[in-house]
């Protein structure tokens, strides 16, 4: 037996509450509980790294982002652009054996997707005229206008189909089954112990012949990074979707370990870690104190030392790695303390004998307790007193997009493979609201909202380049956001494993041990 197996077994047993595991169980170490387990109507990072191993999209996306088939085995445009007519696979089934049909595709979009899901709300819910059912294995998408990156919207980051007989009449946000998933996918749900581990098995009738590679896939919340690194070397995990920069050389230097480069995620690709302001109330809903408070930060050194170099500093709404996209041609706000400190008494917040001029309290989940201390340190030598509020992220998530009870956030965005995917549900007035992961500073701006729709509705890439342009120069005059880091992160796994998928949520279907253990 390969020694990354019999660690990764080893792992298993420690816990009385799990069977003795298959020889191929893959130990995946999580930042945070996944929480609710129904991805249709979430976008968090911590949710779809689990649900996106049990369920699928209609399609599916390859290392170049372009839609191949999934759940539908075949599709065709029509009508100018407006109608998408989908054929579903025939045999596929539920995990509890019930018959996937056309049903679920209509009940997934019409009652979880464009009422929840951040992301797919922002751009469709206004899209869609209509969705027909003509037979079992037909779904009909009938749109108000053209729309170009549909088939790109519906792999299983972004539009997850989940169980019509399984939801109907349940609480989607909460409700039974979002304990007990029934996917499509590779893997069945097992068990899960909020705050421990989460346990999937491989589903035998899954409609891909030969897979999943993996009988089992247990998954450790292991919130400390450190921890989770440490685990990866003592072989208590086998892959970690997050690699600090002290401990990239050490890793590296282990014939035993890959360390790989991804822009991608779970959670969705290309992404930039970006301060969330509530400009419903004082003080952020004054542009100057946004600028200033812009200009206090050094991203620079955020990027260098709180993500150790894993990522460049952000300079608008779009991350650089969307190249066809982004522009770097829009107003700056380099760190500089004195021009902070000017337009926050413009302001009219002067400083008080100790240098003071105000205090907000910094809502973040615990791992991101460094940059937390960093922002405090910068924020302070212009006046501002940032109290942290450390949570854990799913009560970070409630507080900032649901409840509304905050001064400043933090959120992964993810851009996507196209801006309407990911950038646009951050910024629309549309989909401000109790969502996660949607407009949560609460910026409204009908320009904004109007360039974001004109870039929608065409075709060539020019022409939706300019809109987007434009869309980056009013974002960075108006700061609604604080644009920190475009990510590029580093995964790292052990070698006893082969196959990863690192550019698509649904990463682990193809993994396979390097060789087959003897037992």
């Amino acid at each position: 037996m390969i020694a990354g197996l019999v660690l990764a077994t080893n792992a298993c047993t420690l816990d009385s509450r799990d069977a003795t595991p298959p020889s191929t169980t893959l130990i995946v170490a999580l930042g945070g509980d996944p929480g609710a387990l129904n991805p249709a109507v979430t976008t968090s990072g911590g949710t779809h790294p689990v649900t996106d191993q049990i369920f699928n999209g209609l399609v599916g996306l390859d290392q170049q982002l372009n839609p191949v088939p999934e759940l539908a085995e075949r599709w065709t445009i029509e009508d100018d652009g407006r109608t998408y007519r989908f054929t579903l696979r025939t045999g596929v089934r539920w995990h509890d054996g019930a018959p996937f049909t056309a049903a679920d595709v209509k009940f997934t979009f019409e009652e979880a997707l464009l009422k929840y899901h951040s992301r797919t709300r922002a751009a469709l819910e206004g899209l869609f005229d209509r969705i027909e059912t003509p037979d079992d294995l037909t779904v009909v998408i009938r749109l108000k206008r053209p729309y170009g990156p549909l088939l790109q919207r519906l792999d299983v980051v972004e539009a997850s189909i989940i169980p019509r007989h399984q939801y109907a009449g349940q609480d989607l946000l909460s409700g039974e089954p979002t304990r007990r998933p029934l996917g499509t996918g590779p893997f069945r749900f097992v068990s899960y112990a909020p705050g421990d581990r989460l346990v999937l098995q491989r589903n035998p009738a899954y409609f891909r012949e030969g897979l999943p590679g993996l009988d089992r896939i247990v998954f450790r919340v292991l919130p400390n990074p450190a921890t989770s690194v440490a685990a990866l070397q003592s072989g208590d995990v086998d892959f970690i979707g997050n690699v600090p920069g002290p401990d990239v050389g050490r890793l590296r230097r282990r014939p035993d370990m890959a360390v790989v480069p991804s822009t991608g995620s779970s959670g969705g690709s290309v992404c930039q870690d970006v301060l969330i302001p509530n400009l419903t109330r004082p003080p952020f809903n004054d542009l100057r104190v946004r600028r200033a408070f812009a200009h206090a930060l050094d991203r620079r050194f955020i990027v260098d030392r709180v993500y150790y170099g894993q990522g460049q500093p952000a300079t608008g709404p779009i991350s650089r790695l969307l190249t066809w996209a982004y522009t770097p041609e829009v107003r700056q706000y380099p760190h500089d303390q004195e021009a902070a400190r000017q337009l926050l008494e413009q302001a009219g917040l002067k400083a008080r004998p100790d240098g003071s001029r105000f205090s907000i309290t910094f809502t973040h989940a615990n791992n991101h307790q460094r940059l937390a201390q960093v922002l405090r340190e910068q924020l302070k030598a212009v006046g501002i007193t940032l109290e942290l509020l450390t949570v854990d992220f799913n009560a970070q998530v409630e507080q900032v997009f649901v409840k509304k009870t905050f001064d400043l956030g933090l959120a992964s965005f993810c851009n996507g493979a196209d801006p309407d995917i990911g950038v646009r549900r951050v910024y629309v007035s549309s989909n401000i609201g109790p969502y996660p992961f949607s407009n949560g500073a609460g910026y409204r701006n009908p320009r904004i909202d109007a360039l974001f729709d004109e870039a929608s509705q065409m075709v060539d890439r020019p022409s939706r380049r300019a809109r987007y342009v434009e869309i980056q120069e009013v974002l960075a005059e108006d700061v609604p956001y604080f644009w920190l880091i475009d990510s590029e992160g580093l995964r790292a796994h052990r070698t006893a494993f082969t196959g990863f998928r690192l550019w698509t949520g649904a990463a682990f279907e193809t993994v396979r041990p390097t060789t087959v253990a003897s037992r």
